[in-house]
Parts: C-alpha cells; structure tokens; sequence
C-alpha cells in the first residue's frame, strides 16, 4: 500500500470575503472525491481586505458602491449568487440590508494564536460562519472571544491575546510576505510551496490539479 501524499496548502483569505469560504469548499470537495490517500497539512494565511476600515465598520452594501461602484441591482444578484453556491456546498451565506463590512485585524491575530494551539481551522471556519451565517461582528472583541470559546479555546486567553496585541507584528510580517510574492486578491492557494492557484475555483479544477500531484506521487 503506498504512502500517502503529502499535501501542503498554504491558504491566503480574509474572514470577510465570501468567495474564500467557498474556494475552500470546492477545495474540499475536490480533496473527499479523491479515493487516494492525501496527508494534508493547511495553513491560513493573513489578507485584509479592507485594511483601513475604521472600527465601526461601513455598511456592507454602501461599501461595495463605494469600493466597485457596485448598484443595489448588481449586489442583489451578486447576493444570491453566493447564497445559492454556498447552499450547494453545504455554507449558509444570510445577508442582510444592514450587514457591515469590518477590520478583521483583531481576528488574524487570533487565527495566530490558535494556529499554536492545533485549532486554526477551527476557528477559521467559526468565523466564516460567525458572519456570513450568524451576522455577527468579526471586529468585536468579546464577539470574538465567544467565537473562540466556542471552537473549544480559552475565552479569557483569547481576551488577553487581543489586549496585549501579541501577534499584532506576526500578522503583519504574514501579510507583507504573501504580497511580496504579488499577492493582491484572495483566495490565493500555495500548493506544496510550489504551485500558486488564484480565486475560487471550481471542484473540478481543483480536482484535475490534485490528480496532477498524485499521478507524480505514485510514479
């Protein structure tokens, strides 16, 4: 019976952008399709899309006019799309006229934290679920140690981590990396630090590029 593939992905994506939730879904739909045993090693890796969003945050719809020029037409449909992908790979995206766009700067220092402790994934998903999903507010610190208590951290450690902003410079130096490497949009996957895919793909894409490295792996 032969090893199975090591497969490392280095994954850059921000908790409030909905096409890196769902290119993480067709990701793992491609990976659970495959009968072939893969030792998958996943990484998250710190992207703000909007790095100078002020605490308060900004209406989501008024800051996607504002940003893209985008027209309550166009975000409607752009909505339902999402919602109706998201449902089909088992994520519930419920937007909200009065849904905002926030800093997720606190939450990649957590994403941080939790990383050392064994439950980045964990929390990642949270957090995508928190607010696309829940509605929630990423930017919030006790939001934020709830989230965290939730997927099984120390609430009162994930309080002290955001007071003393101890991964602060962590997130930083993580964010001027991947953009050194001409990172600008999210999701961007790094494949076996060798391979760089951009955007949320299709399973099937995803799946040809798995069957790639397997063919490799075996041969």
């Amino acid at each position: 019976m032969s090893e199975p593939m090591p497969l490392r992905i280095d994954l850059v994506s921000d908790v409030v952008c909905p096409w890196c939730i769902i290119g993480y879904r067709q990701f793992l739909k491609a990976l659970e399709s495959r009968t072939e045993a893969v030792d998958l090693e996943l990484h998250w890796h710190s992207f703000e899309l909007n790095p100078q969003m002020p605490d308060e945050g900004e209406n989501l719809r008024e800051h996607l006019a504002g940003k893209y020029g985008t027209t309550p037409e166009q975000s409607k449909k752009a909505r339902q799309r999402l919602t109706d992908i998201g449902a089909e790979l088992g994520f519930s995206f419920n937007y909200t006229d009065d849904m905002k766009m926030v800093n997720t700067f606190k939450a990649h220092q957590l994403l941080h934290w939790a990383a050392e402790q064994g439950c980045q994934t964990e929390l990642k998903e949270a957090l995508f679920k928190a607010f696309f999903t829940d509605g929630r507010d990423v930017s919030d610190v006790d939001t934020l140690a709830d989230v965290c208590a939730e997927v099984g951290l120390d609430r009162e450690e994930a309080l002290a981590v955001l007071a003393d902003a101890r991964y602060g410079r962590a997130v930083r130096d993580d964010q001027r990396q991947w953009m050194e490497q001409g990172i600008q949009a999210v999701p961007t996957f790094v494949v076996n630090e060798q391979y760089m895919v951009q955007g949320a793909q299709e399973a099937e894409a995803f799946g040809r590029m798995l069957d790639r490295l397997l063919e490799r792996h075996a041969a």
